[in-house]
């Protein structure tokens, strides 16, 4: 299974949600809250190392700026 986000104006959604409804994929709405967790997702999973950072290394990051 896979899946596709559009994000359009109200006016492009209607006619793209009833278009995939006759082709005969399912639909979900999300709201902008939904879509924003979303995309902070896809970015963490983008910029994961694999590496372990010790808990001294993360606080002088953050005391840093």
């Amino acid at each position: 299974m896979s899946a596709i986000i559009i994000k359009a104006d109200d006016k492009s959604n209607k006619i793209l949600k009833e278009l995939a409804k006759r082709l005969g994929a399912d639909v979900v709405n999300i709201n902008d809250d939904q879509y924003e967790d979303i995309l902070l997702g896809s970015l963490i999973d983008s910029e994961k190392t694999g590496k372990d950072v010790s808990r001294d290394e993360i606080f002088k990051k953050l005391k840093s700026k």
